[in-house]
């Protein structure tokens, strides 16, 4: 298995490229993006020094699937998926914010509620909850976005209005949509007997009109509790059976690595990046309800593959 981890194309009329943990941006004319979901993989806003084989692939097929899936509740920056691991669309400008709806009490804001901490994001959490209780109605905690290398910042609604970082109106609408668009997630992830625990959205505008940009429900973004066995495991605190990035995580942690200074990255042997390629094989399968396809990673010629499918997508658009 090879695993895709740098991209250097060179589209006609393409003006910029951008480098992210996980993505390699493309801009055309100022005004399209292709968007290459690559095999690296992030934690604790560190970029591992292996890439995860089809990671790419399972990312960029099932964010296609909820972007078109939730098109009726908000406008997104997708055109087409040419390839499976590219996705072209609009150019927006993004608002300097991720919106993380939380369902849940678990992850990050479990193990700060466990520190003592009772408010996250200007959000009030009530004493007396436990790990992985559900929240009486889904709370929405910001963060700024942050550059690579960088952390993210939480941050509450009353700061980003008061620091202009987006309008009080244009704020308040995509709380809206966030909440909408979480609503949607979790029916769909019902339907496969599961539950969306928490994920995050990011919007931009164009033409003076929000879109919904990046990706959407992907395991990268969303943490997905199974249902059948939710309510026993809780009752018995026991932990939740999951799908999400989390048991990358948790591995790290458990090998000694939380993203801070002097820490070393575990060695990754080629049975722990399989292990985690099966992982999110098996993600794909449970989230979409549909068999994977793989494609052949055993040669260079998936970056012929690429290009030439992004250059017949190009060659379809008028700019």
């Amino acid at each position: 298995m090879k695993a895709i981890v740098k991209t250097e194309f060179d589209f006609a009329k393409q003006t910029g490229k951008y480098t992210g943990k996980v993505r390699d941006v493309y801009t055309i004319a100022n005004d399209i993006l292709v968007m290459i979901v690559t095999d690296r993989i992030s934690a604790f806003d560190v970029v591992l020094p292996k890439g995860i084989p089809y990671k790419g692939q399972v990312l960029n097929q099932i964010a296609s699937k909820f972007l078109d899936a939730t098109s009726d509740i908000v406008p997104n920056w997708k055109i087409a998926s040419p390839d499976p691991v590219v996705t072209v669309g609009y150019k927006c400008t993004p608002f300097p914010l991720e919106m993380i709806v939380r369902g849940y009490l678990t992850g990050s804001a479990w193990r700060a509620y466990k520190s003592g901490i009772r408010e996250i994001c200007g959000v009030k959490i009530p004493d007396g909850m436990c790990e992985n209780q559900r929240f009486e109605t889904p709370i929405i905690t910001p963060t700024t976005k942050a550059e690579l290398g960088t952390h993210d910042e939480d941050i509450s609604r009353e700061e980003i209005i008061s620091k202009g970082l987006i309008s009080e109106k244009d704020y308040l609408q995509i709380e809206k949509f966030s909440l909408a668009l979480f609503e949607r997630g979790g029916e769909m992830a019902k339907k496969q007997d599961l539950i969306l625990v928490d994920t995050k959205y990011e919007f931009g505008k164009r033409n003076d009109e929000i879109y919904l940009i990046d990706e959407i429900h992907t395991p990268d973004s969303s943490r997905y509790f199974y249902a059948d066995s939710y309510d026993e495991n809780f009752k018995k605190n026991l932990p939740q059976r999951q799908l999400s990035k989390e048991f990358v995580r948790e591995w790290l942690m458990e090998n000694n690595f939380q993203g801070k200074q002097g820490q070393q990255i575990p060695e990754m042997t080629a049975e722990i990046v399989e292990g985690i390629s099966n992982r999110y094989i098996e993600l794909y399968e449970k989230i979409t309800g549909e068999k994977f396809k793989q494609t052949e990673y055993a040669a260079d010629d998936i970056y012929i593959r690429i290009e030439e499918n992004v250059k017949n997508m190009l060659a379809r658009l008028v700019f």
